[in-house]
């Protein structure tokens, strides 16, 4: 199966739950398996290719020129961690149909559920490292949703904040180090990359990135310091910890790590930031798990203990610590899952995760005391089961490892932190399930039905197959093992056997788990010491320091940003004025290239005009309907101008603007004062004058100084002249541009264009269904109306032209690939033709005769764009490239038939649905206001021979 529906079905599938949600639990859960199911056989048709040493790869250019492109890459380190994302995947959906409660969502926690696994098994098929970071950052998005899925917890909310705000900023320092990387390489595609190890650390910029990359993979991989926020995720329910916290999201930190292995490790910088960070990691974890007294916590704190100790192995640098690596991420996956998810077990039966409360569990809940201690004896290090042989291999390793110079100090520490490791799994299973039955528990324990144990139970039978015969794995876990050390490199030959021989590592372990049940002994008094002991919180640190952050923030930013746009405007306008000074008064001007061009009578006439207006709009600009004019005025001396220089299609959209654009405040006019208040005071208005002057100053000199020189490049607009008939079709190259070239940015336009005028009509909506409404039925004119509320001329005159008008935006539509015009102009000239009619025979009149409403000509209008656009993909080439040919159908002649006329038409659309709707708005406003209105032309009804009195609309309302 492609690469690409592996990683689309879970996105694809999230829609589902959702919508199956009414259907029931079992239906919400049972379409979210089979969606996961899909991936995971999808997957398993890899495998064959995978185990012969195949890289899979499936690829699709974005944007090449940026190098984005959707490139995916299936080898022995993808598929090992994808196997484990969709495979506890599977159970744990199982489980989450048992576990949550009739009270929660089912279709809204699936869907975060699929969400996330999406984003986790793109992190590991990617191939560009641009697009993994995308889904690197989308699963911290959808862990945010998991771990507050129960809003109704603060703590829930206050984890979720927590875990994405320190994954957030990490995330951002590792897409700094990746961009470095793609810098020095040359290529953002990870195969080329992974490719050149010397190229990467001979560069200055290797430690820089290596910082970078770590605080994301330690961030997200809950590594010291940065361990606090795994704990406190807790809060979430127990299926998100089982497979966030155990199989995949702090996975994806230690993934990263094994994927960057090659090209990163091997150096001192690497051995003692990985390595150090992974043993602190691996004994503070094990020291706090051990006297957390909530279940859930106490398996978090192990996590990040395991986490420290899979990232210290990777840090040796070694062939052979990198293989125990991998072979300790698929045991921890397979026995942390299951005691989480047996956790959840007793919490559900039981109504607490208190161990104190707990205790003689093995008689009441036989089947979950198999699972569990099951599973914690191999977190133990016990033989026969798998966590034993993992760590011993970690113990090996560790054993031939000098830190810091000394050869016993990471010995040491490894049995310190597995003797505490031990001790806490002993204390897991003697203090929750062995002693006495007690008869204070909050709610009577017992097993619970297949539902929920069936999941656990399938996870342990891994843990006692690897554990007794480990043969099994030792090929697979070899072969993802040549995948983390690249190309070339040699994988051990070490055997996986439960017997090595009197090595030093198996007095190691014997001396942890010696150690192990002695702490377990003393547990009390090494409790009250723990306690009376003081030492730093971390959730108060960091609480502390974000506090303090945003104190910091709010002085620096609110003297700034109080919502003043003058403020805005007057530091923007001065800081680039003073770096266009610096540039100026410390570059090199050459000398003028271009004479001055003599300034005949009409363009200095029209000069005067333009200064005049805008002088004029200077000082009367608090007299609304005065500014209005004289804006008027200005935008049309602008279209002159850009006539003028021949720039008709530049000039039609200008003028076409402008009529529009007048009419929309004219009618917001209706609900204004005719004068703006003066807020300012004298000093404020001098200094914005002073501003302003000298924008405008600077303005003129770069544009005088461009003007009398030539470019010292190419410029951009030759390009476009000499390939607009031959790569668009057209003639017309500002049209070529906006369909073609540049059809993205005009796709965009329209789509915020049609935003703006939802958001108006939404805003008419709120207005007219509120208490506003009553106010604008009982306002006052400011001035009298006319009685003549249709005149006859323009009702006739609008009738009259409405079909030339038609025609005439007809014409400039199908002329704009090769004369001026298009899809715009065609929009706005038609729109005006409409709001002719509005303003002749009134709102009642017009909307009684409207067939189509205009949130359904914007959405039309987005959906023939976009469908244009994605039809380019059909014959591989990237979204909205069109193509033209020539055909000739008798009696005509031979005429051009392009794609772009397609997107033309939905830009045609979009304009004017989003016009008319923003019109309609205001329209529907003013109307409920103040206008009386008739349902007639002219205010003469067919059916009367005299016409009938204006009624006040107030009246009719019934207001």
């Amino acid at each position: 199966m492609s690469l690409f529906i592996i990683v689309a079905f879970p996105f694809l599938g999230a829609l589902l739950p959702g919508l199956m949600n009414a259907a029931g639990r079992s239906a919400c859960a049972g379409v979210t398996f089979m969606v996961s199911l899909a991936a995971f056989v999808g997957l398993l048709t890899n495998l064959p290719a995978v185990m012969a040493g195949e890289v899979v790869t499936a690829r699709v250019d974005w944007m090449p020129s940026l190098g984005l492109n959707f490139t995916l890459m299936l080898d022995a380190l993808g598929f090992f961690f994808a196997l484990l994302i969709l495979g506890i995947g599977l159970l744990i959906i199982a489980y989450a149909r048992h576990y949550l409660s009739r009270s929660d969502h089912m279709g809204e926690f699936f869907t975060y559920l699929l969400l996330f696994q999406g984003a986790m098994v793109g992190i590991v098929l990617s191939d560009n490292i641009l697009l993994l970071l995308i889904f690197w950052e989308l699963t911290s998005l959808s862990s945010f949703l998991l771990i507050g899925y129960w809003k109704h917890l603060p703590e829930g909310r206050q984890g979720a904040r927590m875990a994405l705000l320190v994954t957030g900023m990490g995330g951002l320092a590792m897409i700094g180090g990746m961009l470095i990387l793609g810098q020095i390489v040359g290529s953002y595609d990870l195969s080329v990359i992974l490719q050149n190890r010397d190229l990467i650390q001979a560069d200055p910029l290797y430690v820089p990135a290596l910082i970078l990359i770590l605080l994301g993979c330690f961030t997200k991989s809950a590594q010291f310091p940065f361990h606090f926020w795994l704990p406190h995720a807790m809060a979430a329910p127990t299926p998100v910890s089982a497979y966030l916290h155990s199989a995949t999201m702090v996975k994806a930190g230690i993934f990263l790590m094994a994927r960057m292995w090659p090209v990163l490790s091997g150096t001192p910088e690497w051995f003692m930031i990985v390595t150090t960070a992974g043993l602190v990691t691996m004994v503070l974890g094990a020291v706090i798990a051990l006297f957390k007294h909530d279940l859930k916590a106490l398996l978090a704190f192990s996590t990040v203990s395991h986490l420290g100790l899979i990232t210290m192995l990777l840090g040796t640098g070694t062939a052979f610590g990198a293989m125990a690596a991998v072979f300790h991420i698929l045991n921890h996956a397979t026995f942390k899952a299951a005691l989480f998810m047996s956790a959840g077990i007793i919490d559900h039966e039981a109504h607490t995760r208190d161990i104190r409360q707990l205790g003689g569990l093995r008689k009441l809940m036989p089947v979950t005391f198999v699972i569990a201690t099951l599973a914690a004896l191999s977190m133990a290090g016990i033989p026969l089961l798998n966590g034993f042989l993992s760590k011993e291999m970690m113990l090996e390793e560790a054993a031939h490892t000098t830190l810091f110079g000394s050869s016993w100090l990471m010995p040491a520490l490894a049995v310190f932190g597995s003797l505490f490791s031990a001790a806490y799994c002993f204390r897991l299973i003697g203090h929750v399930f062995l002693g006495p039955v007690r008869d204070d528990y909050p709610a009577k324990p017992h097993d619970p039905g297949v539902g929920l144990w069936f999941p656990p139970a399938t996870l342990v039978v891994l843990v006692v197959v690897i554990g007794v015969a480990p043969f099994l794995a030792e090929p697979f876990v070899k072969l993802v093992t040549a995948a983390v050390l690249g190309v070339g490199a040699e994988v051990p030959t070490a055997h996986f056997k439960i017997w090595h021989g009197l090595v030093p590592a198996l007095f190691m372990s014997i001396a942890a788990v010696v150690g192990g049940l002695l702490m377990l002994a003393v547990y009390k008094p090494a409790l009250h010491l723990w306690e009376t002991t003081p030492r730093p919180e971390a959730k108060v640190i960091f609480e502390a320091i974000v506090e303090a952050t945003a104190r910091l923030a709010q002085r620096l930013i609110l003297p700034l940003h109080n919502g003043a746009f003058t403020r805005y405007a007057v530091i923007g306008t001065l800081a680039i004025i003073a770096a266009g000074l610096h540039a100026w008064t410390t570059g090199t001007v050459g000398a003028p290239t271009r004479t001055m061009q003599a300034a005949g009578p009409v363009s200095i006439a029209g000069w005067l005009m333009l200064v005049a207006a805008t002088c004029g709009m200077v000082f009367l600009h608090r007299n609304r309907f005065m500014s209005l004019i004289l804006i008027g005025i200005i935008g049309l001396m602008v279209s002159i101008g850009f006539a003028f220089f021949s720039a008709p299609d530049l000039a039609m959209t200008q003028f076409t603007v402008e009529v529009v654009t007048i009419i929309l405040m004219l009618l917001a006019l209706n609900f204004l004062p005719n004068r703006t208040p003066v807020e300012s005071s004298v000093l404020r208005r001098v200094r914005d004058a002073g501003v302003a002057v000298l924008g405008g100053l600077a303005t003129f000199a770069l544009s005088f100084h461009y003007m009398l020189r030539d470019p010292a490049s190419t410029p951009i607009s030759e390009f476009h002249l000499a390939n607009s008939y031959k790569g668009g079709g057209g003639t017309n190259v500002v049209n070529v541009i906006l369909v073609d070239f540049r059809g993205f940015d005009t796709y965009g336009e329209i789509i915020v264009l049609g935003i703006a005028a939802l958001l108006i009509y939404a805003l008419t909506e709120t207005l007219l269904g509120g208490p506003v409404r009553a106010r604008l039925l009982n306002r006052t004119p400011d001035q009298p109306r006319a009685g003549d509320m249709h005149p006859m001329m323009m009702v006739v005159l609008t009738r009259v032209i409405m079909p030339v008008v038609l025609m005439v935006g007809f014409y400039i539509f199908l002329r704009g690939h090769n004369e001026p015009g298009g899809g715009f102009i065609a929009g706005l000239v038609v729109s005006i033709a409409v709001v002719m009619q509005y303003m002749a025979s009134g709102f009642s009149w017009t909307s009684t005769r409207l067939k189509y409403p205009y949130h359904g000509v914007i959405g039309a209008g987005v959906l023939v764009a976009g469908f244009t656009g994605i039809g380019s993909w059909f014959v591989s080439k990237p979204f909205l490239t069109s193509d033209f040919t020539y055909v000739r159908i008798p009696p005509f002649e031979k005429f051009e038939l392009a794609t772009a006329a397609l997107f033309d038409v939905g830009v045609f659309l979009a304009v004017v649905g989003a016009v008319m709707l923003s019109l309609e708005s205001f329209s529907r406003l003013a109307r409920r206001a103040h206008m009386s209105d008739s349902e007639y032309p002219m205010d003469i009804d067919p059916s009367r021979d005299d016409p009938p009195p204006v009624q006040d609309l107030a009246t009719k309302e019934g207001v």
